[in-house]
C-alpha cells in the first residue's frame, strides 16, 4: 500500500498506514463513547434519584432478605480502603481515566469486547470521580446486598460498571488468547 517514488517509499504514506493501524476504527468509537457517556449518565441519574427519594436512615426493600436501597456515603475506595484520602483517590481516578482514554485511542484493532470493557471502565471511574469532586470527596452508594445480618459493602451503578468491565476483560481472555504453540513432532 506504500507509494514509492523512484524505488523509495513515501514516508508520509508509511506514517499514515502505521497511524491507522494503532487507532481504533469507527465501530470501536461507536462502542466506547456511548457506553462511557450513557453509563456515566445512568450512574449520576440513579444516585440523584435515590438520594432525593430516600430519607436518611431509610431503606427500601427490593428483594426481602437480599437487596435493598439505602443512602450511604463512602470517603474511601472499595470496602472503605484509603478512607479520608480524597486527594489521593481523586488523583488516582483522574490518572486512571486519562489512561483508559489513551489506551482506547491507541487500541488499534482490538476485539470489540475490549473496547466495551474500556467504555464501562471510563463510565465507572467518571461517575465516582464526579462524586469526589462535587460531593465533598464522598461517593454516594445505595445498593445494599445482604443475607440476614451479613451485608456486602454498599455500592452504586459506577461500581457495577467497573465490575462489568472487569468481567468483560476476563471473558475476552477466552476469545483472544493465543493458541498453544505447536511442538515439532519427533522424527522416527
Amino acid at each position: 500500500m506504500e507509494q514509492s517514488i523512484a524505488g523509495k517509499t513515501n514516508p508520509e504514506v508509511t506514517f499514515l498506514h502505521k497511524w491507522k493501524s494503532i487507532m481504533p476504527d469507527l465501530k470501536a468509537h461507536l462502542i466506547f463513547w456511548p457506553l462511557a457517556f450513557l453509563g456515566l449518565a445512568f450512574d449520576l441519574w440513579s444516585k440523584r434519584a435515590v438520594f432525593n427519594w430516600l430519607e436518611d436512615h431509610e431503606a427500601y426493600s427490593i428483594i426481602d432478605g437480599f437487596l435493598q436501597l439505602i443512602k450511604a456515603q463512602n470517603n474511601g475506595a472499595a470496602w472503605g480502603i484509603f478512607s479520608g484520602k480524597s486527594i489521593l483517590l481523586v488523583s488516582v481516578a483522574s490518572i486512571a481515566l486519562i489512561a483508559i482514554i489513551v489506551v482506547f485511542l491507541f487500541s488499534g484493532r482490538q476485539p470489540k469486547i475490549i473496547h466495551a470493557a474500556m467504555g464501562f471502565f471510563a463510565a465507572g471511574v467518571s461517575g465516582n470521580l464526579y462524586d469526589r469532586f462535587f460531593n465533598d470527596g464522598l461517593v454516594r452508594d445505595f445498593i445494599d446486598v445482604y443475607y440476614h445480618d451479613i451485608h456486602w459493602p454498599t455500592f452504586n451503578v459506577a461500581d457495577s460498571l467497573l465490575s462489568i468491565g472487569v468481567g468483560l476483560l476476563i471473558i475476552s481472555t477466552f476469545f483472544t488468547g493465543k493458541p498453544a504453540q505447536k511442538h515439532d513432532q519427533p522424527q522416527k
